[in-house]
């Protein structure tokens, strides 16, 4: 499997680290994945491809974002919802006719798969409360970098997490959201967690 880009912006924006991240994911083989932090929805039809290929229509994917630009989650550091490619900003003004960071666009960008998955619009520390699912597979943490944040979504994934599952942290060695690091390291050392670093950026953890 090759990662694409989907003429959208993504927090992985090289080709060829996103091949070699699909290649992580494919060693795991999930057929239930569950991602903190959608954006506009890239990293996700990329990994519904993948168990697509894998399994077939035999595969569940779960997904929660924010998706909204209110300033009160200035503190969370997301990525710029800029859109500075200008065939892009036309293509979504006036061809698709919506904003790219919204759980419609990502709706549309997965129609594929619309009977496996399951997109939850809200901020982590509050919609995770809600959630009941068990034994998921693989969790992809990549939503707020504040470091609250973080411990949150990593107390909840080990929650959820299957007998085998694999949680994998993204932005580990985000310089400015110092934060993330600090979260991992933490939960890491009080569940005395097997991990491994990736691509110097992604951890990996087996509970």
């Amino acid at each position: 499997m090759k990662y694409k880009k989907y003429f959208r912006k993504s927090s992985i924006k090289n080709i060829a680290e996103g091949n070699l991240f699909l290649k992580e994911i494919n060693k795991i083989n999930p057929k239930t994945f569950f991602e903190i932090g959608i954006f506009q929805g890239v990293l996700a039809k990329n990994v519904c491809d993948l168990m697509f290929n894998n399994h077939g229509l035999n595969f569940k994917y779960y997904g929660v974002d924010i998706f909204e630009t209110d300033e009160i989650y200035k503190n969370e550091i997301a990525p710029s919802l800029k859109i500075n490619n200008p065939l892009k900003r036309l293509y979504f003004k006036y061809i698709k006719k919506y904003n790219p960071y919204s759980i419609e666009a990502v709706e549309d960008l997965l129609k594929d798969y619309k009977n496996n998955i399951k997109l939850i619009k809200g901020n982590s520390n509050t919609a995770l409360k809600d959630i009941n699912i068990k034994n998921i597979d693989l969790i992809f943490i990549d939503g707020g970098h504040d470091y609250n944040t973080v411990k949150n979504d990593l107390n909840f994934s080990k929650k959820i997490i299957s007998q085998n599952g694999t949680i994998l942290c993204d932005d580990y060695n985000l310089t400015y959201a110092e934060g993330v690091k600090k979260a991992i390291d933490e939960f890491i050392k009080e569940n005395a967690c097997k991990h491994q670093i990736l691509l110097e950026r992604f951890v990996k953890i087996n509970l």
